[in-house]
């Protein structure tokens, strides 16, 4: 499995031609204390950089958007339950969605997670 990173601060994790989105733990922490999100229902389908889902903290509502094109398989229905996850395990159990990627062409333009470290630094 590889991990890929948006400026955005979305992470996705490709399998195959299944990739799992969420936002980074730099995210979650500028975001504050999660109290709400919004995933996107299985079937709908984005384009690379659609909005896709919405992460409401204390501070502000944020959209995620779509780190790739492809069509949503699952949202990770925990989050309406427990939005903190995304504060707990934003890089794991706090995952946002999974989706069938219609281009995987589209992750070159992605960074590894070095890029990722190295771009944040720079914040």
């Amino acid at each position: 499995m590889s991990r890929y990173f948006t400026e955005d601060h979305e992470w996705v994790d490709v399998d195959g031609d299944t990739g799992t989105v969420g936002i980074t733990d730099y995210a979650q922490g500028q975001l504050g204390d999660i109290v709400f999100v919004d995933v996107p229902d299985e079937g709908k389908t984005f384009a690379k950089g659609d909005d896709a889902a919405v992460v409401e903290s204390v501070k502000a509502a944020s959209d995620i958007y779509a780190p790739v094109s492809g069509s949503v398989i699952e949202g990770n229905a925990a989050l309406g339950d427990t939005p903190g996850l995304v504060n707990e395990d934003a890089e794991g159990e706090g995952w946002m969605f999974r989706l069938t990627l219609s281009d995987p062409g589209e992750l070159d333009g992605l960074m590894d997670e070095a890029a990722y470290e190295a771009f944040v630094a720079k914040l």
